[in-house]
Formats: structure tokens, C-alpha cells, sequence
């Protein structure tokens, strides 16, 4: 028995919460997967997973027999990566925003892959909270304040972020030149489809922030939900400019209240704490910091 590759198949089955998954995600015949885990429960002398029709999940000495192998692991990914002088390499699994994703990270995106060619990227565009070890995803990125404190984060960038409308919205509601003048004008709710969360638009006023509800005839859960509302005509949003960058230069979109802008935003790379050595998972976070840095990457004025 591979041991190694015993506990790489361990860990992916634990990740992904089935045998089968796990078989499909490592390319494997799923027969070779459970003769490895019998193997291995074999060898440690206790059983490691709870199986039923529905779902594997780990036993107790399984959890503890899982972080033990994802540290291993890590270590000797990193290991052989120093000895060898290689450059890092396998399938990197990434989640973020669909609009990062479009107008920021595919357009430099050859730069990466081009540096780092041995590296195979999955990128999936969302914006759904996940669940990065039962899902098996290496990092994620999201914006706004995050609350997971299982997880690693790294500061990407801290987005500006403006207020506005459609212009044909603004020629029947009119544009406000003050907080003041928003009374008789709507907004556009966005949601959290996880939380349930509701948001308003909120205004930087020196260190204080002034939340501001209008009334409103649409609610959305997606960032491009959002835009299209807006565009449609149903009032007022608030959106990270890189988002909108294209929509007020083509005028399907047009700025409000420059004067006061809403709080910036902060990105965020996010990823468990047994990936913080890994190769591949370093290099792509150290390439967004950069990305995120540079003047023409649309996230400042």
C-alpha cells in the first residue's frame, strides 16, 4: 500500500464527503479508492469513516487521523517543491465573485497561467458561501468583512466603491446632489441568499458610516442581478467601481453623490489553515496581491 497516496484519498473522501466523489476528483477507479481505505483502516487498526447510504463522514479517530494527514501532506508537497527546484504543479480549486473573476482575474489570467504552467486551474464564479473542505476548494475570495476565523485570510485590496443609477431612472426621479435629496428616490435591496441579510446604502461621512433605506420594488441576491435591476431602471445601488467601470464610460449606468461615497470594501483571499504552505495555493494568492495592487486594475479611483 501507498501510504501517501492512502491519505491523499483519505482526506479528499473526508473533503468531499463520499468515495465516490473523491474517485472522480482524483481521477481514480472508485473500486482502487475503497481497497485503499480498507488498507489503511487495516493498517492504523481502527476504523476511520462512518459509512451509510447517504453519506461518509469521519469517525472520531478519523478527524483526528485526517488533520494529522492534511499537515503531511502540506509538509511534503512543500518539501519536495524546495528539493527539487520545481515549479509548483497539480489542480488548484479557486471560488470567487463572477465579476472579479470576469473583469479582473481572466484578463490577467495568462500572465499566471503562463508563469506557472504546470499548475491546473478550476475556477468556479459564484457568489454562495462554501464550504472549502468538504467542498475540496484551495482558496476562495471574497468581498466584505469575513467571519470565518478557521480560515486563513489575506487582504487583497480595499475596493472603492460608488452610487448609481440608471439614466433614464434619473430623469424621471431626478439626480440628488445630497443625502438630503434622496427622499422621494428608491434603491435596489441586495440579499444574502446564505444569511438573509439585507442591505441598504450606507455613506462614509468622515469616520462615521449613515445608513440610508428607501423604498424599493426589487430585491436581488447576485452582484449581476444587482446591475441588471439597476440598468432595468429601479433605483439607486451601491457597487465596487471596477463592477460598473464599463456600464458608466458606455453611459447604460451614471454616477450619483460623488461627493459622498460609500465605505470601501475590502477582498479577501481566504484558505485553510493546512493550505497556508502549499505551492500552488501561495503562488496564485501572491499573484492576486499583486493583480489587486496595480493602478489599472480598476478597484481605485
Amino acid at each position: 500500500m501507498d501510504r501517501f497516496n492512502a491519505m491523499l484519498v483519505f482526506t479528499r473522501i473526508v473533503e468531499l464527503g463520499g468515495f465516490a466523489k473523491a474517485a472522480d476528483s482524483l481521477q481514480m477507479p472508485r473500486a482502487s479508492v475503497t481497497v485503499l481505505i480498507k488498507q489503511l483502516e487495516a493498517h492504523v487498526g481502527v476504523q476511520l469513516l462512518h459509512r451509510t447510504t447517504r453519506q461518509v463522514s469521519p469517525t472520531l479517530d478519523g478527524a483526528a487521523y485526517y488533520q494529522r494527514c492534511v499537515r503531511l501532506l502540506a509538509d511534503l508537497e512543500e518539501s519536495e517543491g524546495l528539493f527539487r527546484g520545481s515549479q509548483p504543479k497539480g489542480t488548484l480549486r479557486v471560488e470567487m465573485p463572477a465579476a472579479v473573476g470576469r473583469l479582473v482575474v481572466f484578463p490577467a489570467l495568462p500572465e499566471f497561467t503562463g508563469r506557472y504552467p504546470q499548475i491546473d486551474l478550476e475556477i468556479g464564479l459564484n457568489d454562495r458561501p462554501v464550504d472549502l473542505i468538504r467542498e475540496g476548494v484551495d482558496c476562495v475570495i471574497r468581498g466584505g468583512l469575513t467571519v470565518d476565523d478557521s480560515l486563513v485570510a489575506r487582504p487583497l485590496v480595499q475596493m472603492d466603491q460608488m452610487t448609481c443609477a440608471s439614466p433614464d431612472y434619473l430623469r424621471a426621479h431626478g439626480v440628488p446632489q445630497s443625502l438630503d435629496d434622496l427622499n422621494g428616490h428608491r434603491m435596489i435591496e441586495y440579499f444574502s441568499s446564505a444569511s438573509g441579510k439585507r442591505y441598504g446604502l450606507e455613506f462614509q461621512l468622515g469616520d462615521n458610516v449613515r445608513l440610508i433605506n428607501l423604498p424599493k420594488q426589487v430585491s436581488v441576491n447576485s452582484a449581476e442581478g444587482y446591475l441588471a435591476a439597476c440598468v432595468a431602471g429601479y433605483g439607486l445601488v451601491q457597487t465596487p467601481r471596477y463592477h460598473v467601470a464599463q456600464q458608466v464610460r458606455e453611459g447604460s449606468l451614471q454616477e450619483v453623490l460623488s461627493d459622498c461615497l460609500p465605505p470601501r470594501l475590502a477582498l479577501t483571499a481566504l484558505y485553510p489553515p493546512h493550505r497556508q504552505l502549499s505551492p500552488r495555493v501561495r503562488v496564485f494568492v501572491d499573484w492576486l496581491v499583486d493583480l489587486c495592487s496595480r493602478p489599472d486594475s480598476g478597484f481605485k479611483r
